[in-house]
This record gives C-alpha cells, structure tokens and sequence, in this order.
C-alpha cells in the first residue's frame, strides 16, 4: 500500500479523532514515504487481538488523487493494527518511536517510557512474591511466577501445571494442616499492600490453596494462637473475595471477627477499609 502512496499522514490521536485540530500530525511525502514503510516493516504471523483500545498515533495513506487507501494505528506502540484486522508486531517499535519524535510526535515515547516504568515494577512485584514464599517453595513459586509468553494456550496450560506442583510441593513441606494455612495466610498477606493494586495469577494461585482447605480449618488456624499483621492481611483478603462469601458467607465468629476489624481499622488498605464498610467481615454495613 506504502508503495501506491503519495501522501501520508500521522496523526497523534485515535482514528475517530483524526479530524481533530487540536492534535499534532505529520505529513510524510516522498522519501519520507520510503523511511516510514522501513520503519512499519512487520513480523510474519500476527499477534490476534491483544485488546480492544483502538490505538493511536494514526496513520492514514492516501494515493495520488487524494483518495484513502488505508488507515492504521499503532497499537501499545509496538504493533500495526488496520481496522479489523488483527494486529501485527513491528520488527523494530522503538525506531518507529523515535522517528515520530524527531519530528514532533513524542507522545508515543512518553508513553513507552511509561510502560517500560511500569513492566520493570511488575517485574519487581513479581520477585517479590517469589521471596515472600515460605521455606523451601521459592523454586516452585518461581515456575508459577513465570510471565506470560507470546504462546497464550501453552502458558495456561504450563502455568496450570506448575500452579499443581506448587499446591503439592505446599502439602509436602507443610503437613500440618494448621501450620501450612498459617503460612499461605502470610504469603497472601503479602500481596495485599502492593501499590499496583489488584490480584496477579500468582497470587490467585496461593488463593486458590487457601480456598481449597477445609473452612472449618482455616478459621481453626487463626485461632490457635495470635495471628500476625501479614496473616491477617491474608485473611482479609481471603475471606473478602467472592468464592470465599459465596459459599461461607460474610459473617466472621468472634473472637477474629473483632480481631480482623481491628487492625482493618488500625492500618488497613483503602480495598480492605471498602469491603469492610460494605459488610464484608462480619462488620455493620454503614453505606
């Protein structure tokens, strides 16, 4: 299509909005035309559709007599998505990116400059959590842990595998019952203060463990001896997530309904303060 082109124009917003004056553009002729189809070179294959924003700057081509022959956006600023079609990676995101820069479109940079912030925090959370892994599970964390790769079904499926070994792994190193909700408690807990905010796959994972013990046995946990600040944050967040009130409901028995409401109050996050005025914990609704 680039080889067909007379006039391309860039435009720093989403296609509905192309028409906008308010936005910076670029008109790419000539020359210009043969840099930028180097530039939006593709890899063979496709990605599908990641998500459903439109993507932006974007790029609409024109033939010699002024008619559209195509339009495009760049989508996360690292593929070319047309209009549905799915998208397809850049070989090269990042030189695209600054060739829009140069010439006055740096939107796409700040952004990938935010983005890069934001992968390398995940990252941080991530080994985070694998640390936070009680004795001798930090291995087998690790494989949970794994970031997604390009192959969406295959990680699933790996991840499902390595979710299993971990839960197996759990009730080998930790047999009793008690000890090893106590722990999972603690390692949950962990999660709940992160800034990012949200529960990961990974963490869904030790969930998932707590959920599947006996009730009766995770409450008996808790009252065997004084529980800490990390294992109440635990607990906070277990018995304020929907399986757990689906079929335990909301009530707590007393003491550790009293005891969990307490430290809420004393330093609890904005989601545990928001579910407990919600009536989660057994506390009086008040909204």
């Amino acid at each position: 299509m680039l080889d067909r082109a007379a006039r391309v124009v860039i435009v720093e917003g989403p296609p509905g909005e192309v028409g906008s004056p308010d936005l910076a553009r670029i008109v790419v002729t000539g020359d210009g035309i043969t840099d930028l189809a180097r530039l939006l070179a593709i890899m063979d294959g496709g990605t599908g559709d990641r998500c459903l924003c439109r993507g932006w700057p974007t790029i609409v081509v024109h033939d010699s007599d002024g008619g559209r022959i195509a339009c495009w956006t760049l989508h996360h600023q690292s593929g070319l998505r047309g209009a549905g079609d799915c998208d397809a990676d850049l070989v090269d995101g990042p030189a695209l990116t600054e060739w829009l820069a140069e010439r006055g479109l740096t939107r796409s940079r700040e952004v990938q400059a935010g983005l890069a912030a934001a992968e390398a925090e995940a990252e941080r959370r991530r080994l985070r959590w694998v640390r936070a892994a009680p004795a001798g599970l930090a291995g087998a964390a690790a494989e949970v842990a794994q970031p997604p790769g390009r192959a969406d079904e295959d990680w699933s499926d790996g991840r499902q595998d390595a979710e299993d070994r971990l839960a197996a792994l759990t009730r080998h190193r930790h047999p009793d019952g008690v000890e090893r909700i106590r722990a999972l408690l603690a390692w949950a807990g962990s999660a709940s203060r992160e800034s990012t905010g949200g529960l990961m796959w990974y963490d869904m994972a030790v969930q998932r463990q707590l959920l599947a013990e006996a009730p009766e046995l995770v409450l008996a946990a808790l009252a065997a001896r004084p529980a800490s600040p990390v294992q109440l944050d635990g607990a906070a967040q277990l018995f304020g997530s929907l399986e757990w009130t689906g079929s335990q409901g909301k009530q707590l028995p007393e003491p550790l309904r009293s005891t969990l409401i307490g430290h809420i109050e004393a330093t609890g996050t904005d989601a545990m303060r928001f579910r407990m005025r919600h009536g989660y914990y057994g506390a009086e609704r008040s909204v």
